[in-house]
């Protein structure tokens, strides 16, 4: 796909093989591409970068596109923000979207103080997203006050002090320049 959409790519150990294997010679494409495929690479880049299914994600861009007043690449970034499982990706609890998704799937958080198994619940501005007292003595969270310490949170996530528990202080959002697609360009592909 051309961007680094899977956990494996992410990690400093794939992309220094990458960076070392020989170049591989392909046969050209054909043609220049055309703008649906484009739209259709950028689409398929955000549904597997959040690990959505189609369905999902059409829904999520159809509510953005339905809000009168606002900016829809804007609308489709903070909806796929809110997410909870996202939330406790960028949050630090996980290294990933997907093991974020399997935690928030076995119980281990509360947003509130009430237990939640759904990774697609939308987190609302005041919420507090924490690990669930009886999931803190698991290996998952060893040394989890050391990681605090090394993690980056956006700016809309504040952690406690122990870095069992985040707080949603603004709305979830990222610029669509941080994203590793293009949010308008999937847009234009939903509205033909």
């Amino acid at each position: 796909m051309g961007a680094s959409v899977f956990e494996k790519c992410q990690t400093q150990k794939y992309q220094l093989a990458e960076a070392n294997a020989p170049r591989r010679t392909s046969r050209p494409k054909r043609g220049g591409g055309s703008d649906f495929g484009a739209q259709l690479l950028e689409k398929q880049k955000a549904r597997f970068t959040y690990g959505l299914s189609e369905s999902q994600f059409s829904r999520y861009v159809h509510e953005a596109m339905e809000k009168h007043g606002t900016d829809s690449t804007l609308s489709l970034m903070n909806r796929l923000e809110a997410r909870l499982d996202n939330v406790i990706f960028r949050a630090g609890f996980v290294k990933t979207r997907r093991a974020a998704r399997q935690m928030v799937s076995h119980a281990h958080v509360t947003v509130n103080g009430t237990r939640l198994s759904i990774p697609s619940h939308k987190v609302s501005v005041g919420d507090v997203v924490s690990i669930k007292e009886g999931s803190k003595g698991s290996p998952l969270f060893a040394n989890r006050t050391e990681a605090v310490a090394e993690t980056k949170t956006p700016h809309w996530i504040t952690m406690s002090a122990d870095g069992f528990s985040a707080t949603i202080s603004a709305q979830p959002s990222v610029a669509p320049t941080e994203a590793p697609f293009n949010p308008a360009t999937i847009i234009q592909f939903y509205s033909r």
